[in-house]
């Protein structure tokens, strides 16, 4: 039986969503707390899409229609699917948001930011396998 991991999606998922909040207020031209407010959206998202990553084998184990999808039984496709749904989200919730000031295009998220965050939540059990040991007698 696969086991369910939490906590440590929670956390990591938690510092990719705070590193996201910090890129897009880094590259929004914001007036007031839109900013704040879409990345709150992107940080909740970096937290499930982390969640997804850090459980594959749980979700492939428990949800059998996932059985029936060809190629998805391997953890790295997986990864790469939850990996393209976060780009195709960071880039749809930026073009959508109008808040900036003297833009018509949204937040202008930037292609090298959204590539980051993507690397981060694709690699997430990777990264969390490292930094593990020094977090583990706080948690």
């Amino acid at each position: 039986m696969a086991e369910l991991i939490i906590l440590p999606a929670i956390i990591l998922g938690a510092i990719i969503g705070l590193y996201e909040l910090i890129l897009i207020h880094k590259d929004e031209n914001f007036q007031g707390s839109h900013w704040f407010t879409h990345g709150l959206h992107a940080a909740i998202w970096a937290i499930a899409a982390t969640f997804a990553v850090m459980n594959v084998e749980f979700a492939y184990a428990n949800l059998s229609f996932l059985q029936n999808i060809k190629y998805v039984e391997n953890q790295w496709v997986f990864r790469g699917v939850i990996g393209l749904a976060t780009l195709i989200k960071i880039h749809s919730a930026s073009a959508v948001v109008k808040s900036t000031v003297g833009s018509s295009k949204g937040l202008k998220e930037t292609w090298t930011h959204s590539f980051i965050v993507v690397l981060l939540v694709y690699f997430s059990p990777e990264i969390w396998n490292l930094i593990e040991p020094l977090v583990s007698s706080y948690i």
